[in-house]
């Protein structure tokens, strides 16, 4: 029996729990918790009777906001600050299951003073650790071309060109609403229910300025790494370019051969390191969708290891975007 939670407050439900358990039962042992956020996965799983679970973040503020509640579990929760694409060396050990929330934390949007929400005045910051050039740093350094590559390759924004060329117009650009106004001011108002002009941009530099595909194929190969035969990796994504490396990860991880046709033989390929209990992406069923609507645009994707040995990784054959090569690009 699933052991009883001892936090006090009502935890927030992360998106797509349910089915995420489901699809990993039984579960036990020691979990990681690569994006451990406000705690929503941790608590959860713990629940379902995991022995253990590591949360790690890069985002030290979180484990601050988790003070109140965590010491309640004692041992059974561990909180690292660290990124999840070095899991593996933070976990210290192989680990019965990992679990990865991607992009951003509800919790990082309703703060202004993080500058990654469109709908809220702040400066404009989007570095979920706080290291590393902000997102006023790069848009306000970067060439045109540049920028126009981002916005096309990670938010996949037809306008990218246009709205390259109004944001280095409108240069120093300081504060979040600067940059919702200039992009919003290069697309047409948008339609009932249709996401605000700037959703597009904003993700796409968010991207930019955290590496979150770097970090995504990092931390895939790392969960690979760490996991014990038979432990389950469970991702959760929110929207297609994740979606999509992380389906060709472990399409790749689980194929035994190539097609293969009369002209040319079936090729051979490595030991599956993965086998899938569907192929198919989990969504939120009709309950979940009207008690949380950011569930939509949630995909969930579950492999379970094998006993074979850990990849090196191929960008190209998980499908992993990528900036296209300028010359005199930093």
């Amino acid at each position: 029996m699933p052991a009883p939670d001892p936090a006090r407050k009502d935890p927030h439900i992360p998106v797509l729990i349910e089915p995420l358990i489901r699809a990993v039962e039984p579960v036990r042992g020691v979990w990681v918790d690569g994006t451990f956020g406000a705690g929503g996965y941790a608590r959860q799983l713990l629940k379902a009777g995991a022995e253990q679970v590591i949360g790690i973040d890069r985002d030290p503020r979180v484990f601050d906001m988790a003070s109140e509640w965590a010491g309640a579990y004692g041992e059974r929760l561990k909180l690292v600050e660290g990124t999840f694409s070095d899991l593996d060396r933070l976990a210290g050990g192989a680990v019965d299951g990992v679990v990865l929330d991607l992009g951003v934390s509800s919790m990082q949007l309703d703060q202004a003073e993080r500058g990654f929400s469109f709908l809220r005045d702040g400066p404009l910051d989007m570095r979920m650790g706080g290291h590393g050039p902000s997102a006023a740093d790069l848009l306000n350094d970067a060439d045109e071309a540049e920028i126009a590559d981002v916005l096309y390759h990670y938010g996949e924004e037809r306008a990218s060109r246009r709205i390259a060329r109004a944001i280095v117009a409108a240069r120093p650009l300081s504060t979040t609403s600067q940059l919702s106004e200039i992009v919003a001011g290069q697309l047409p108002r948008a339609k009932p229910g249709q996401s605000h002009p700037a959703t597009r941009s904003f993700q796409a530099i968010r991207i930019w300025v955290n590496d979150e595909f770097g970090q995504l194929a990092e931390g895939l190969a790392a969960a690979e790494r760490a996991l014990k035969p038979g432990g389950a990796l469970a991702v959760v994504s929110f929207h297609s370019l994740e979606d999509r490396v992380v389906k060709r990860f472990l399409q790749s991880r689980a194929a035994t051969s190539g097609g293969g046709s009369r002209h040319a033989p079936v090729e051979q390929l490595d030991t599956p390191t993965f086998t899938l209990p569907t192929r198919r992406a989990i969504g939120a069923d009709a309950q979940e969708l009207s008690a949380n609507p950011r569930a939509r645009s949630a995909f969930l994707r579950v492999g379970i290891r094998t006993d074979a040995p850990a990849r090196d990784l191929d960008a190209a054959a998980i499908a992993l975007p990528r900036l296209p090569e300028r010359r005199g690009r930093k």
